[in-house]
């Protein structure tokens, strides 16, 4: 594997010099599945980027002597990544580059063909290992970058996260239940000279009582029916989203002081229930936890999404697949399927404080410090009136103001601050709110500002209090403001 990493380097198998001899349409075929417009941006290409692009991404096959050329074709037919076939080869797994720009992680992930590739219908055998997928990318992005002793990538599959998360913690702990993901995910460590420990079983029971300081997962959280054959990269034996619901609250006893479990997943939106009250009765004692819900799909277009991700779409027994999956969502009375991001925290809190919020829209990534602060910020709710008054507060960086109105009049029709950062909130202010959160930089006091603001606009001081401290609050929860000095050492230690 050392050699095979000297070899690509040396033909340049790289993410941007791939990129580049693809194009942009070469990509973002190959994001739908489809090789066509990157095989003919090869056209006339035999040189050796273009061979192994062909053989690890195209899925094609290469004469021998084009191979040899680049790469120990025979000894890596020996480990398993070579198929010998007539007077050339193909390859076994996909061996792709990658470059990613959350922490500046450069390497390969070694994962198993996309079965659907160039809309084949073929469904993937029971042991199917995915490359970097979407959900993969977003793990990555929801999880902070910080140095930390010890981590956790449960599930682990190709492995990229373990790659993430060796850039920055001393010890990696990597899991799964399927033993060809251990061993590509071996092959992926190899390549990269990563140092990870790999491990076999479900869930937390190869960690037994050791604690991490992050955990990260991105589990087989496909909510299906036990039907046919399993998939183990997205699909378990258990009902509905029990899942999900065993990863929050079996992760407590692994969690070191403030260590974090971040989540992409799946979950049920059952009749009569709250989706958000379904999942905080999930999380532990002394954990706080924020789940944002980008994306949610009724019953049909889910069943869609999968039944074609299994190669099934068009298939004879297609229909009748389709209405067991409507007779199973039936059954638990699930009406629609939320996906989404869980960030929880081991914060020692008497009782779990919990938020979650659907957040269909843009967001600026990596969000991982955005959504930790959501958590630090949940400590400030239990803070009294008096307390928030006495502090100094700062709006967040990267706050901008954005005004609309009738050209050629003195005052805007509407005010509106922006963040561009994280979950790019936005709220309209009038000229009180605005006032005072324009003036928290941290110098004085909330009471001292509101004050302030009151005797600027002529009004009752005591009634700008009761109107705008609500507001205020509210904006503090949502990280707008975060308290400076020695009220936020204090408050940090509550």
């Amino acid at each position: 594997m050392r050699r095979l990493r000297d070899d690509f380097n040396e033909a340049g198998y790289v993410a941007d010099k791939v990129l580049a001899a693809i194009g942009d349409q070469g990509q973002l075929g190959l994001i739908r599945n489809h090789t066509l417009a990157a095989d003919r941006a090869l056209a006339g290409r035999d040189d050796g980027l273009a061979t192994l692009i062909r053989l690890f991404v195209l899925q094609q096959w290469q004469p021998a002597d084009q191979v040899v050329r680049v790469m120990a074709a025979d000894a890596l037919a020996e480990l398993g990544l070579l198929i010998p076939d007539r007077d050339g080869f193909r390859a076994a797994v996909d061996v792709r580059p990658f470059s990613d720009e959350t922490d500046g992680l450069t390497g390969w992930v070694v994962s198993d063909h996309a079965a659907e590739l160039d809309t084949r219908n073929v469904p993937p055998p029971p042991y199917h290992v995915l490359g970097v997928s979407p959900a993969s990318i977003s793990l990555g992005q929801i999880t902070p970058v910080r140095p930390v002793a010890r981590a956790m990538d449960l599930g682990t599959g190709s492995g990229i996260q373990s790659l993430h998360l060796a850039r920055h913690a001393g010890c990696v702990v990597a899991t799964d239940v399927n033993p060809r993901a251990l061993t590509l995910a071996g092959l992926t460590f190899a390549l990269n000279d990563a140092e990870v420990t790999l491990r076999s079983g479900s869930l937390y029971e190869p960690v037994a009582d050791e604690e991490f300081d992050i955990i990260v997962t991105n589990p087989p959280f496909v909510i299906s029916p036990h039907i046919g054959p399993r998939l183990v990269y997205r699909e378990t034996d258990h009902v509905s989203d029990g899942l999900m619901r065993e990863v929050l609250t079996g992760a407590s006893p692994h969690l070191a002081p403030g260590g974090s479990l971040h989540v992409v997943g799946n979950w049920a939106h059952v009749a009569g229930t709250s989706w958000a009250d379904r999942l905080a009765d999930w999380v532990p004692r002394g954990c706080d936890a924020f789940i944002v819900e980008r994306e949610v799909l009724d019953v049909y277009e889910y069943t869609e999404v999968w039944l074609a991700d299994a190669g099934l779409a068009g298939t004879p027994g297609y229909r009748d697949i389709y209405q067991q999956w409507l007779a199973y969502f039936d059954a638990l009375h699930i009406e629609a399927v939320g996906l989404g991001w869980i960030t929880m925290v081991n914060s020692g809190s008497a009782s779990p404080r919990v938020v979650g919020e659907p957040w269909p829209y843009p967001v600026s990534q990596p969000v991982a410090s955005d959504l930790m602060a959501h958590l630090d910020a949940m400590r400030y709710g239990d803070w009294t009136d008096a307390r928030l008054l006495a502090t100094r507060w700062r709006l967040a960086d990267g706050t901008r103001q954005e005004t609309t109105g009738v050209p050629g009049e003195p005052e805007p029709d509407r005010v509106v601050l922006r963040r561009t950062d994280g979950l790019q909130r936005a709220v309209e202010v009038d000229a009180g709110l605005g006032g005072v959160l324009g003036a928290c930089d941290g110098q004085l006091a909330l009471g001292q500002i509101l004050d302030a603001v009151a005797s600027l606009l002529d009004a009752d001081a005591q009634a700008m209090r009761e109107e705008l401290l609500p507001k205020v609050r509210e904006l503090i929860a949502r990280t707008w403001l975060t308290p400076v000095g020695d009220s936020a050492r204090s408050g940090a230690t509550r």
